[in-house]
């Protein structure tokens, strides 16, 4: 995705371009499968709705109009020990803004409470020296929270651990909003409200992966070459790498497994959205989104029947059995054989040390909402350079 949104940036002003992609397909983790006589999104099914980067690039290739936001409800947590609760309403990232709330004390018990409710009392100066989200709840609420709440966050939406997580990136202004308001309870209150209205995620009404495919359509419109199946042994100077770099920190695999069953206890929608998992729990997925509850055009879709993503940190042994038997836990109650199923196995890159010519997941953090905003500036600091290309740094592959 990068490396096409970059393509067409350049392309648009003038530029010749070439793509050189060592897969079949352009467009990474924006890809289609067909499930159930239906085409849905491969992996990436939503985008985060905020800095505006995705929303204004979707606008650009005409397909504002098929922005849609999910269903209104929150999402569930496996808990390590005694089920499934709701998500607290009020807060971000998982980090609860009431503590006084009874979805609160209902997720992380009367004791996680009690120690979560020491951030009232404590110094803004606890904490303040943190780097990671884990690290800052850690201190300031306790492991209850941490573990409970904050952690099945990080790693179902971000792939990582909360003490691996940085602020910077996941919570841009937490800390200074903690210094000026006493609490990280306030300060999560604070930046709740600062935020613009809506929801924080959204769609594309029939997938995601539309928004790649308009991207090629228009690289081609402006000329852009295109060689796909091609292996890159070695970079050229000027050439932007939408990569990893070989032989880095390795890729982390994340196994999608879809399943659409004729359930009807699945119709009340009892788990909201879906599930992010504690760690500990006793289930083998990270997180389960109930899609046909989360969006409306998926349902449309699959009239009468419902569908199910489960993610792994690696591939189980028997996908399907086990993701089947993992969302019959999460949901508490026994689910049919599926109509059908897809398991998929994506590569997802490693945060990395970036070189000034790298563009993707491993140079700008995860989601679209990273990656496209800083391809962007990537593409605009190359327009903005008047040296030769053949001058630019060199970059290692």
């Amino acid at each position: 995705m990068a490396g096409l949104v970059l393509a067409r940036r350049l392309a648009l002003a003038g530029r010749r371009v070439t793509i050189l992609e060592a897969s079949s397909r352009l467009g990474g983790q924006l890809a289609p499968q067909q499930i159930a006589g239906v085409e849905l999104d491969a992996a990436a099914e939503s985008f985060a709705t905020r800095g505006g980067g995705v929303a204004a690039l979707l606008a650009e290739l005409g397909l504002d109009a098929d922005v849609v936001s999910p269903e209104p409800g929150t999402a569930w947590v496996q808990r390590t020990r005694g089920g499934a609760v709701p998500l607290p309403a009020a807060g971000l990232l998982g980090i609860p803004g009431d503590l006084r709330a009874a979805d609160v004390e209902r997720a992380v018990g009367r004791r996680g409470v009690l120690r979560a409710r020491l951030d009232g009392l404590l110094p803004a100066s606890v904490g303040a020296g943190a780097s990671t989200v884990g690290d800052l709840v850690a201190a300031r609420m306790g492991r209850a929270v941490l573990d409970t709440l904050v952690a099945p966050v990080a790693r179902g939406v971000y792939s990582r651990d909360a003490r691996d997580l940085p602020l910077d990136v996941a919570a841009p202004g937490l800390l200074a909003a903690l210094t000026e308001h006493g609490s990280l309870a306030a300060a999560v209150r604070a930046l709740r409200v600062s935020a613009p209205a809506g929801s924080l995620v959204a769609g594309l009404r029939g997938g995601m992966f539309r928004l790649a495919e308009a991207l090629a359509a228009d690289c081609a419109r402006l000329g852009v070459e295109v060689e796909t199946g091609v292996r890159v042994d070695e970079l050229p100077p000027g050439a932007v790498l939408a990569a990893p770099r070989a032989g880095d920190v390795p890729a982390r695999e994340v196994t999608l497994v879809t399943l659409v069953l004729e359930a009807p206890e699945l119709d009340g929608a009892p788990r909201g959205s879906g599930l992010l998992v504690a760690p500990g729990a006793p289930v083998a997925a990270r997180a389960l989104t109930h899609l046909t509850a989360k969006w409306v055009w998926i349902a449309d879709a699959l009239p009468g029947r419902h569908a199910l993503r489960l993610s792994y940190d690696a591939p189980p042994t028997a996908p399907i059995a086990t993701a089947l038997a993992d969302a019959a836990v999460m949901f508490g109650v026994r689910l049919p054989e599926p109509v059908d199923a897809t398991v998929l196995t994506w590569s997802r890159a490693a945060p990395d040390t970036a070189g000034p010519n790298q563009v993707g997941e491993s140079a700008s953090g995860v989601g679209l909402a990273s990656v496209i905003p800083h391809a962007e500036s990537v593409a605009a600091a190359l327009l903005n350079d008047s040296r030769p290309a053949g001058v630019r740094g060199r970059m290692e592959p």
